[in-house]
């Protein structure tokens, strides 16, 4: 049998020995900031944390928990990201189920295509976008970060070619045949079918939602407003002291330790959701992908 032989053993050592080791290579900086995070002062600011905690303290997240501009920039993330996905998956579905229609079910439906592709190619520009946010008075609204990109023609393509390559034509076709409409079968023939594929765009958007800080940077005026990931930018790269809630006591622990707990604390959601959501992953992008 081949699944016997030198070569394919070989090939499974080797290949578990790159993959275990590029694991390993990304989960080392996540568990170096969860060390500073736990760490005492001194020793992070000499930079002798390794891999474990040095002086072991939790004072780090308390301070973070105790920040008032951090728990409300955390929430606005967190509802920004649930809503974000939310409209973008109630656009992106209809979108996807029309497009996966011949020209002769779907008249001008090869103009529409196009359109979405020119689209993708080619958008307005950050200048004429911030112009409509502004004329529409979405400035410092969460729909100011969720509209603007809530047609991801990518994931669109992604499931569009889902629906047309892995869904029999003969199950729309029993269900005309019953008297459903497009909606009826969108909602009770599509989506049953299509957990892995929605379940990839619907991780797709979620951390791009979860980790955007620019349109918060360029759309929130009042740092009140500003989701998890902009908050974090302007403190880590910045360096804007001003969102600590007392400057004086973070200056006793140090801005490295509060940082790395703020860190891993943005990590916390997308660790928790993807193990769920990891099974359909790879799954989707085979199934969805553009196929001959």
């Amino acid at each position: 049998m081949y699944d016997n032989s030198l070569t394919y053993r070989t090939f499974t050592v080797v290949n578990s020995a790159v993959l275990g080791f590029l694991g390993l290579l990304s989960l080392l900086p996540i568990v170096h900031t969860l060390a500073i995070s736990f760490s005492s002062r001194a020793p992070a600011e000499a930079h002798l944390v390794g891999l474990l905690p040095v002086g072991f303290t939790v004072d780090a997240y308390v301070e973070t928990f105790k920040n008032e501009l951090f728990a409300r920039a955390f929430a606005l993330g967190v509802l920004r990201t649930i809503v974000g996905t939310a409209v973008s998956l109630a656009v992106i579905i209809p979108l996807a189920y029309a497009l996966s229609k011949d020209n002769q079910s779907f008249k001008g439906r090869n103009i529409y295509a196009w359109f979405f592709l020119f689209a993708m190619l080619f958008t307005g520009g950050l200048i004429p976008t911030y112009v409509i946010v502004v004329n529409l008075k979405l400035i410092n609204t969460i729909w100011a970060l969720v509209l603007p990109v809530a047609v991801n023609v990518w994931n669109a393509i992604l499931l569009m070619n889902f629906f047309r390559t892995s869904i029999p034509k003969a199950l729309e076709e029993a269900a005309l045949i019953d008297g459903a409409n497009h909606f009826t079968i969108l909602l009770k023939v599509y989506l049953p079918l299509s957990t892995p594929a929605i379940a990839t765009i619907a991780l797709f958007t979620m951390v791009t939602h979860w980790n955007s800080w620019f349109d918060g940077l360029i759309y929130m005026t009042d740092p009140s407003n500003y989701p998890l990931a902009t908050f974090l930018q302007k403190l880590l790269v910045q360096q804007d002291l001003r969102f600590l809630r007392r400057p004086e006591d973070v200056a006793n622990l140090t801005n490295r330790t509060v940082k790395a707990a703020q860190i891993f604390i943005a990590m916390i959601p997308v660790l928790l959701v993807y193990p769920y959501l990891q099974k359909y992953f790879v799954k989707g992008i085979v199934l969805g992908a553009v196929k001959e």
